[in-house]
Formats: C-alpha cells, sequence, structure tokens
C-alpha cells in the first residue's frame, strides 16, 4: 500500500500574483490537492472551471515538486457564469502568464467550453477530474455524466461547493446522490470538497480512506 504523506510546499504561485488567492474559495483545498497528486501520481489531469487558477495552480505545484510526468488540462472559457460573475480578459492572461512562468513543462489551457473539449479526451484516461463549473444542479449533472466516460479505472473525482446551499448552488443535491452510489470522502470547509472513486478505488488512496478522520482533521486546521 502507498504510504499517503503530508506535504509542506511553497506554492511559487503566491509570488507572481496575490490574486489568484483572494478570489479563490477554493484556498483552504490546496494543501490536500497538492498531497493528492503527488500521492496518486496521475498520469492526466483535467479542472473544469479555472478562473484564476487556484486549485489547478495547487495541484500543478505537486507535480512540478514531485517531478511526475503528468499531462494537466484547464478548461474554462474565462468569461464568468452567473455564479462568478463575468470578468474579462485580465483573468484569461494572468493565468496564462503564471501557467507560461511556473509550468509550462505540464499544463495546457483550452479556453473552451466542457462540452466542446470532450472530444480532446479519450474515454478511460482521465486519472484525476476537477469539476467546478456552473454550480446550478442541472449544470453539473451534465457535466458529471457527460465526463464520466473519460474518467480511467480507480480514477478520482473532485466536486468543489459541496457544502454550499442556497444562491442556486445545487452541487450539494448532486453529491448526496452520488456518495450513495460510489466511494466517497468530503471535506465541508471552504465551500465542501467531494473525493469521488466511480470506477474503484486507486491503490495509492487506500490509505487515505482508512486514515481519513484523521487526515482530514489534520487538513481542516491548516
Amino acid at each position: 500500500m502507498t504510504n499517503w504523506n503530508q506535504y509542506h510546499p511553497v506554492f511559487e504561485y503566491e509570488q507572481v500574483d496575490s490574486r489568484v488567492l483572494q478570489h479563490s474559495a477554493w484556498v483552504g483545498h490546496r494543501q490536500f490537492s497538492y498531497d493528492l497528486v503527488r500521492s496518486c501520481q496521475p498520469r492526466l489531469l483535467v479542472e473544469l472551471g479555472t478562473h484564476w487558477g487556484a486549485s489547478f495552480f495547487s495541484m500543478c505545484q505537486g507535480i512540478k515538486d514531485g517531478n511526475l510526468s503528468t499531462l494537466c488540462y484547464a478548461v474554462d472559457t474565462w468569461l464568468g457564469d452567473p455564479h462568478s460573475g463575468g470578468y474579462n480578459v485580465e483573468v484569461f492572461h494572468n493565468v496564462s502568464k503564471i501557467t507560461s512562468s511556473l509550468y509550462s513543462r505540464h499544463t495546457t489551457l483550452l479556453r473552451t467550453t466542457f462540452d466542446e473539449a470532450l472530444a480532446q479526451f479519450q474515454d478511460d484516461s482521465i486519472d484525476l477530474l476537477h469539476i467546478d463549473g456552473f454550480h446550478q444542479y442541472e449544470a453539473v449533472k451534465h457535466d458529471y455524466e457527460s465526463w464520466l466516460p473519460k474518467v480511467a479505472p480507480d480514477g478520482i473525482m473532485l466536486f468543489h461547493d459541496i457544502s454550499v446551499h442556497g444562491f442556486g448552488f445545487g452541487v450539494w443535491k448532486l453529491w448526496a446522490e452520488l456518495k450513495e452510489q460510489y466511494p466517497a470522502l468530503q471535506f465541508e470547509h471552504s465551500g465542501g470538497l467531494g473525493i469521488l472513486f466511480p470506477k474503484g478505488v486507486h491503490a495509492s488512496c487506500k490509505q487515505l480512506i482508512e486514515r481519513w478522520e484523521e487526515l482530514k482533521s489534520s487538513y481542516e486546521s491548516r
């Protein structure tokens, strides 16, 4: 069984532009996401909904520091949606700048819709998929159902904002359905983060599951 390690990373992107964290509700999960990629060492990582990049760059930092060969794709129109609000081209330019200066060896930015990006990935190919797009129930359910075939055997799916009720958010509702069907773990802080194993549990995550209560408390206190 692969040991689950907790690292003490320096997130380089903070030194480039502090707005990455100022505009993110994902801050409380970046340590976990860093440890997750260092442990499971995905071959292919895809994020649906990147915005300023806090989640994506945190995972890219783990891949860089671990000297992994992971291919990372961020899929976003970088135009915003009714929940995040609209935003101008500055956001995409900022993400592009950080990507090229710090993580260019690993990453590709796909400035397109989630549906349009589907054809670029083979079925059963994505080892780690992070869904963080439009949070209306019907929208996130569509993202889940359309991208599930792309997830690899023993692949992992992450869902942000599973703890947010109100504001038209419906990720909590989908999450309540999914965690009854598949092995799942969850955080409640920073909007909540759901960790789903829809096609089996990778060996690297078995210790995570076994030690969950201990590890969960540790990450929530950071």
